[in-house]
C-alpha cells in the first residue's frame, strides 16, 4: 500500500499524494506562504517534518534515503540482535510469549505444535476483527488530524466525541462550520474505506 500524505496552507489543502510529490507542491509555494504549512500522513493523521533545502533532486534524493531506513530499520536492529531461532530469511523472528501451562500444553497439541497454532489464530483473528480495526485505526488518524488542525475551532470536542462513538451524523452536524478543506479531510479520514 503507497502511502499518501496531504499539506495544508493554513486552512486550505494544498496537496495531496506521495510524500515527494506533495513535498514539492510545498516547494513551490513556500516563499510566498502566507500561513503556516502543515503536512500529514493520511494513514496516522500526524503532522510529519520535511527538510526542504536543496533542488528538488536534493529533496526527493533525501525523501527517498529516509524512506528506505525507516524501511530497513527494524531488519538492522535485528541483525545485531545474536542469532537465535526462526526461519530468517522468511522473516520469521523469535520472540518471547508468555503464557499459562494449560495454554502451553494446549498449543504444543496442535498439529504443528505451538509456532503453527499461535499464526493460525493470529491470522483468524486478523481476519475476524479487520473491519473494525481498520475503522479504529482511521477514526485515530482523524483525531489526530483534528487536533492539530481543529481544535480551537467551534465543536471540536463534540466532534471528537461524535467520532468515536462512530456517530457520522453527529459528527457532521459539529463540524459543518469548519473551513471547507479540513471538514472535508476529516471524514475522508474518518469514513473514506467506509460505506455508510
Amino acid at each position: 500500500m503507497i502511502s499518501t500524505f496531504t499539506a495544508f496552507h493554513g486552512e486550505r489543502r494544498l496537496a495531496s499524494g506521495p510524500l515527494d510529490a506533495v513535498a514539492l507542491a510545498i516547494k513551490r509555494v513556500e516563499g510566498q506562504a502566507s500561513a503556516p504549512i502543515a503536512i500529514f500522513d493520511d494513514l496516522t493523521g500526524r503532522a510529519v517534518d520535511l527538510d526542504l533545502r536543496g533542488s528538488d533532486a536534493d529533496v526527493v534524493a533525501r525523501l527517498a534515503r529516509h524512506q528506505k531506513q525507516g524501511e530497513t530499520a527494524e531488519p538492522a536492529a535485528a541483525a545485531s540482535e545474536p542469532r537465535g531461532r526462526g526461519r530468517p530469511k522468511l522473516g520469521v523472528v523469535a520472540r518471547e510469549v508468555t503464557l499459562l501451562p494449560r495454554h502451553w500444553e494446549w498449543l504444543n497439541a496442535q498439529p504443528g505444535g505451538a509456532s503453527v497454532a499461535l499464526r493460525k489464530l493470529v491470522e483468524q483473528a486478523r481476519r475476524a476483527t479487520g473491519d473494525a480495526d481498520r475503522a479504529r485505526a482511521a477514526r485515530e488518524a482523524a483525531y489526530h488530524f483534528m487536533s492539530a488542525m481543529a481544535g480551537n475551532l467551534p465543536g471540536f470536542e463534540e466532534a471528537t466525541r461524535a467520532l468515536f462513538a462512530d456517530d457520522r451524523r453527529r459528527m457532521a452536524g459539529h463540524i459543518a462550520t469548519w473551513p471547507a478543506d479540513i471538514r472535508d479531510h476529516v471524514v475522508r479520514l474518518a469514513y473514506s474505506d467506509r460505506a455508510d
